[in-house]
């Protein structure tokens, strides 16, 4: 690995791209090393010789993947520390949104990851995702029960689940054909406008005022 990042800037960015390329397209059983090799002219020893396996490379991308999901989602928690835990809940499920459109080669491989099970590692690069979520959206959860924004009597954990659950399956119909729950995702706007209508949802529940 020390010796892939003394390579250069460029030369790393290629044969990592390539990599994101190949995993994305064909999962990670069917990826193949000499078509990523192929694609940037180099020979195959030298990715061995960057990651040892194939897996190697495969668990390097996802690492820098989850840096690069993570970043955004911090710096929108600290700008909106202290507003109002539904406004805030807006621009965090709406930076993971852009993230799932800004680099649709990583989602594709979260996808999958997801639908098969016998994607090496998925067990654990799932659970580190899901963990991942809930250490970031834990701590807003709290501060909002705590400031009288959530109710206290539904557990933490519950929280998080849903919410977690609502924006995944969401994103997950913007990009799988069958998906999609009979929602209309093809306008420009359209997935910001479906991710709003979820979170109005979240915030006021599906029952009538009369009911509430």
């Amino acid at each position: 690995m020390d010796t892939f990042k003394r390579l250069d800037v460029e030369k790393r960015e290629r044969i990592l791209d390539a990599a994101a390329g190949e995993f994305a397209c064909h999962g990670f059983h069917k990826a193949s090393v000499n078509r990523i090799v192929g694609a940037i002219g180099i020979a195959k020893g030298s990715l061995f010789k960057y990651f040892g396996t194939k897996q190697g490379l495969f668990e390097y991308l996802f690492e820098r993947a989850l840096e690069r999901v993570k970043a955004p989602l911090k710096e929108v928690r600290t700008q909106t520390e202290g507003q109002d835990f539904f406004l805030r809940l807006h621009a965090v499920a709406h930076a993971a949104a852009g993230f799932a459109v800004e680099h649709p080669r990583a989602y594709r491989i979260y996808l999958k990851m997801l639908f098969q099970e016998d994607f090496p590692l998925r067990d654990r690069v799932l659970q580190a995702l899901r963990d991942e979520f809930a250490d970031f959206l834990g701590p807003m959860v709290d501060a909002a029960v705590e400031a009288g924004e959530l109710r206290a009597d539904v557990p933490r954990d519950a929280v998080v689940f849903h919410i977690q659950a609502v924006i995944d399956r969401l994103l997950q119909g913007a990009q799988v054909p069958g998906l999609d729950g009979g929602l209309d995702f093809s306008a420009p706007r359209a997935l910001a406008e479906r991710l709003d209508e979820q979170l109005c949802i979240i915030r006021y529940g599906l029952a009538a005022k009369e009911q509430q």
